[in-house]
């Protein structure tokens, strides 16, 4: 019989990968570009979670973000109608999904910083990204204090 370990990466192995990734681009038109794709690449979030209750408050544009937690872990799912938005909701979704909530809870979020992303957002996108980061951490707290009870 075989088995297959699965090593599960850290918020911070993932916050690196990421600055990693956008380390090679200099130019913020190639920046914004990789952004896009990353929100392309996002699974499709089904109709069914593009609900009142899962939008972000806070937001200029509209962003769902839906919450699972199966085997003590976080996996979010998100969507966003900007293109924009839906690149940094990915982001987002990479770094936080298949995470313990304590984890998500004392994490740091500083690829945002590293990448140089928050200089290059309106004063309206940088609200909508602390209140997208806000609602993942509110999660996160509902599903400790869960967890907690049982």
């Amino acid at each position: 019989m075989q088995y297959t370990l699965i090593i599960m990466s850290t918020i911070n192995e993932i916050q690196d990968e990421i600055i990693d990734e956008f380390s090679g681009l200099t130019d913020w038109m190639d920046k914004y570009s990789y952004i896009i794709e990353m929100g392309n690449a996002l699974p499709e979030l089904d109709e069914k979670h593009k609900t009142p209750e899962n939008i972000i408050e806070g937001c200029q544009s509209r962003v769902w973000i839906n919450a699972v937690y199966e085997d003590g872990l976080l996996k979010f799912e998100a969507d966003s109608d900007a293109i924009i938005v839906k690149g940094i909701i990915s982001m987002l979704v990479r770094v936080f999904s298949e995470q313990k909530p304590t984890d998500i809870l004392d994490s740091e979020l500083y690829f945002i910083d590293e990448i140089g992303l928050r200089e290059h957002l309106s004063p309206t996108r940088s609200n909508g990204l602390l209140a997208m980061v806000k609602q993942i951490k509110m999660y996160a707290l509902a599903y400790k204090a869960k967890e907690e009870m049982q």
